[in-house]
């Protein structure tokens, strides 16, 4: 099965098209663009541009995959809304991952150990930048399951929770932007949610023909813009 894969909750507009068979998933055409003012400009050229790179039309797909974030709102509705409407029109199911398991998940588990620990006792930390000096977080164990967050914070508060949780490590843009705060060695890479896993994460439901979802954006926060509370006169 063909699957369009879309994230916007970060900096890094993604659209990729994977192919989802019954022994795994192949990542098959992929545009990423590191732009944090674009992502309603760039989106939609990437999904016709990786469509094109394969000779597909939508009319080929047979399922979309959308990062839920948390991200700032005006990107992530931007991927959320694409998904949801092609999804739609195509009448084809939907289904949402988390974005910061998209930078966690780093496929089945190797055997023994890393580093002298043990995978299942290894705590990632999950970082990205949520603007206003602040991080999006969230922890996972060795085997890339997420056993706190998603949250919202500053860095020293995600740090001392990091600390009581006996994190070992720290990944995402956001841990490399704060990485004196939170005071963790840094996983070079991914820096941001990586289309593959995004598919991987899904590919279970795919497979099983799971209903579509709702896409719910993981916003964690209210929005700048907000409704004014009162009238402002007209005349002087």
């Amino acid at each position: 099965m063909l699957v369009l894969v879309v994230d916007s909750s970060t900096p890094a507009v993604t659209a990729a098209l994977a192919e989802v068979t019954a022994d795994g998933v192949a990542l098959r055409a992929h545009r990423c663009t590191v732009d944090a003012r674009a992502h309603g400009e760039l989106l939609a050229p990437q999904v016709e541009a990786v469509l094109a790179d394969v000779d597909a039309r939508p009319a080929d797909l047979g399922a979309i995959v959308a990062g839920l974030g948390p991200g700032p709102f005006t990107g992530l509705r931007v991927g959320l809304v694409t998904a949801a409407t092609m999804g739609q029109v195509l009448g084809i199911p939907t289904y949402g991952v988390c974005s910061l398991d998209g930078i966690a998940h780093r496929g089945p588990a190797p055997a023994g150990t890393t580093g002298g620990t043990a995978v299942g006792e290894q705590r990632v930390l999950v970082a990205a930048d949520a603007r206003r000096k602040e991080v999006y977080w969230a922890v996972y164990d060795g085997t890339g399951r997420r056993i706190v967050g998603p949250e919202v914070d500053a860095p020293a508060v995600a740090a001392a929770r990091a600390r009581e949780l006996a994190v070992t490590e720290a990944v995402g843009d956001g841990a490399h932007r704060y990485a004196d705060v939170l005071g963790l060695p840094l996983r070079a890479e991914p820096r941001y949610p990586e289309a593959v896993a995004l598919v991987n994460l899904a590919a279970e439901r795919i497979r099983a023909g799971a209903p579509g979802e709702t896409l719910t954006p993981l916003y964690l926060r209210r929005p700048d813009a907000v409704a004014a509370t009162s009238r402002k006169p007209v005349l002087p």
